[in-house]
């Protein structure tokens, strides 16, 4: 066997990188629910494009988490593809609010715990409604922000019904 060979053999018998626990990944294993973890380089504005162009993945099946409020102030979560953007009037209809809008980076960091670039759906500090764009429920397999920044989490989207009793919700618009 050459040396680089070997090299070769060591890095790939090397466990992947653990990330220390956060509230999110706390929640999933108390639930028992099946995750992979997936670090990668934080970059400050990069988003969903970024983290599934490090991580080799698919953008559509990188969800987003956004913090929103509606006319009253009232916090609520949408979770969406990567490559795209919520439609936030066709989202005030189905969830029955006058309107609805994104929060400033500070309030959404209040309301759920986490720094934005970090947000998970899973143990923010509030609870609040969440409503899932339909089309992430139809994927096979999602990645999504384990309460971090640099760190998503590999799941079942079912997980985000069944355990966030998320509303399904068709309000996405083509990035």
């Amino acid at each position: 066997m050459s040396s680089g060979e070997g090299r070769a053999a060591i890095i790939a018998a090397m466990p992947a990188k653990h990330v220390s626990e956060t509230p999110a990944t706390a929640l999933l294993k108390r639930h028992r629910v099946a995750f992979t973890e997936h670090p990668y380089d934080y970059v400050e504005h990069g988003g969903t494009a970024e983290s599934a162009r490090q991580l080799g993945l698919d953008e559509h099946a990188v969800v987003k988490t956004l913090v929103m409020q509606d006319e009253a102030g009232k916090p609520l979560v949408v979770l969406m593809h990567g490559d795209r953007k919520v439609s936030t009037k066709n989202l005030a209809r189905q969830a029955q609010r006058k309107s609805i809008a994104p929060c400033e980076p500070e309030v959404a960091s209040r309301h759920s715990g986490y720094l934005v670039g970090g947000t998970s759906p899973f143990g923010t500090k509030k609870a609040m409604p969440i409503y899932v764009e339909r089309g992430v429920l139809a994927l096979p397999r999602i990645w999504i922000n384990g309460g971090r920044r640099g760190y998503l989490v590999g799941l079942e989207p079912a997980v985000l019904v069944d355990l966030l009793r998320a509303t399904p919700a068709d309000c996405a618009l083509a990035d």
